[in-house]
């Protein structure tokens, strides 16, 4: 039955964009078709258009709509009509049966190791040869953050005789609210140190391989096909479409997740006639459209939730048993304890894993996320001017200040302040650009956290007649680091 023009519509709206829609999780909305729906949608909270929607109309590839549990391309795509009990989900992306080489022959369990896997050993679906499996069985999880922290725990504990670790960064305080596998005295220690120590200390019969180094194009191959599985535990897009690439390229299974805010997403990509990630999000979204989790928070919680969900996936696959998360889609909702499980279809056009691949060898992922290498900006963000925070302080010491404007979110600026002379969200900018209280002749600073969101302000800015408008350096955090160290970090 076909809606009529008063029946009503829910949509689940994901934690990004829920900022845009007044903190509502569910919106109602009228219409025949999901394109009407969403028209209504974006009429109630015009904000949405330009994260959904292109410059030309269309429908962003990097935001997934379904209809109940399919995703709409395969349906009508916008054209789909709607029933009465219909439910929509927008599904934006967030930033792995047994392996049949997997050999048992030469592996055996030790004394200690049965006494130790004891509850394993009595489970029918796992017992010794299922244990076994897990001895036998290699899992790179690649980033021992948020979500490498659960996964290195319960992948150990479980009996995984083999557990690689790539990360190269180190261990910061802000880490402590969720990354467990680090505790207070590893501060400022490499995170593959303090990981290897911890994972040690849960299990000391398994062997661990330390990856210091950024996962690249040139060394993904040969890292990613040394394991029997990939768990993807990764924060960023170009690494999580490298992964992605890397896995399908030499047959490894990618159990990945994702986190945001109080969003998870948790699937099994690259398994034979399964879709991979790029089947789903065949293209990354803008740079600066979707934040970080440093930019945007991540509740604490979240990836012990999500990451032990991912660990399951690994344990599902390498013992062969129960239904893994190939060819769906499971999102976390935190806030409202729901889970809901959408289907993920092969694509047969997928340049990766496609009937015919036009991707045969890894690629430069900074430039196809179209970012820069070092500053994470696209090149036409990264020619705006620029003010370092040392030029800054000068003038303010010298009396001679000049406008500062503040392009984070209200709640951003509540941590930490620098004393700006007025707040707009970069994505607020464009339709407040009457609001701003300087001249469109004189010199505006404008900052963020990083420099990032607050160069795509300046942009914005230039566009519009605000010709002295140039972007602090650095950010936020540079200031911190730079000029006053009493100003948090967040």
């Amino acid at each position: 039955m076909t809606t009529s023009k008063y029946t009503r519509t829910p949509i689940h709206i994901p934690a990004p964009l829920r900022s845009y829609t007044d903190g509502q999780t569910i919106i109602k909305v009228q219409g025949n078709s999901v394109g009407d729906a969403l028209d209504d949608l974006t009429r109630q909270f015009p904000v949405l258009k330009q994260h959904l929607f292109d410059e030309e109309g269309a429908l962003r590839s990097f935001v997934n709509i379904y209809l109940n549990d399919e995703d709409i391309r395969y349906l009508g795509h916008i054209s789909t009509l709607l029933s009465e009990d219909d439910e929509l989900s927008i599904v934006p992306s967030i930033a792995g049966g047994c392996p049949e080489t997997l050999s048992t022959a030469d592996i055996r369990l030790s004394p200690e190791e049965l006494r130790r896997y004891q509850r394993h050993l009595i489970l029918p679906e796992v017992g010794v040869e299922g244990q076994t499996k897990l001895k036998a069985a290699s899992v790179l999880i690649v980033g021992v953050g948020g979500l490498g922290s659960p996964l290195g725990l319960y992948l150990a504990a479980a009996g995984v005789g083999r557990i690689g670790l790539v990360d190269f960064d180190i261990v910061e305080e802000s880490n402590l609210q969720r990354q467990v596998l680090h505790g207070v005295n590893d501060v400022g220690r490499s995170k593959l140190a303090s990981a290897r120590d911890r994972i040690r200390d849960v299990n000391e019969f398994l062997t661990i391989d330390l990856h210091e180094t950024r996962l690249t194009s040139e060394n993904a191959i040969d890292i990613i096909s040394d394991y029997d599985l990939v768990a993807d535990g990764t924060d960023n897009f170009p690494t999580r479409f490298l992964v992605n690439d890397a896995c399908v390229l030499t047959g490894t299974p990618n159990v990945y997740a994702s986190i945001f805010r109080f969003d998870g997403q948790v699937s099994v990509f690259g398994m034979p006639n399964g879709p991979c990630y790029r089947c789903l999000y065949p293209e990354p979204p803008p740079p600066g459209l979707v934040p970080s989790c440093a930019e945007g928070g991540v509740l604490g919680v979240l990836p012990g939730l999500v990451g032990t969900l991912q660990a399951n996936e690994v344990i599902k696959l390498i013992l062969g048993i129960g239904e893994p998360l190939i060819g769906r889609l499971l999102l976390i909702d935190a806030l409202t304890t729901k889970f809901r499980t959408l289907i993920v279809r092969k694509d047969d056009d997928c340049p990766v894993c496609g009937t015919h691949p036009t991707v045969k060898a890894l690629i430069d992922y900074e430039e196809f996320c179209g970012i820069g290498a070092d500053s994470g900006l696209t090149s036409e963000v990264q020619s705006v001017p620029e003010i370092t925070v040392f030029e800054l302080d000068e003038l303010r010491k010298k009396h001679r200040a000049p406008f500062v404007l503040d392009v984070r979110k209200p709640f951003e600026a509540e941590i930490a302040d620098l004393g700006a002379d007025q707040l707009i969200p970069v994505e607020e900018l464009s339709d407040r650009l009457g609001e701003i209280r300087a001249k469109p002749d004189s010199e505006i600073v404008v900052h963020c956290r990083s420099g990032a969101r607050s160069a795509q302000a300046v942009s914005i800015l230039l566009e519009n007649g605000f010709d002295k408008a140039i972007n602090l350096k650095g950010g936020i955090r540079a200031w911190r680091e730079e000029i006053d160290s009493t100003v948090l970090e967040y």
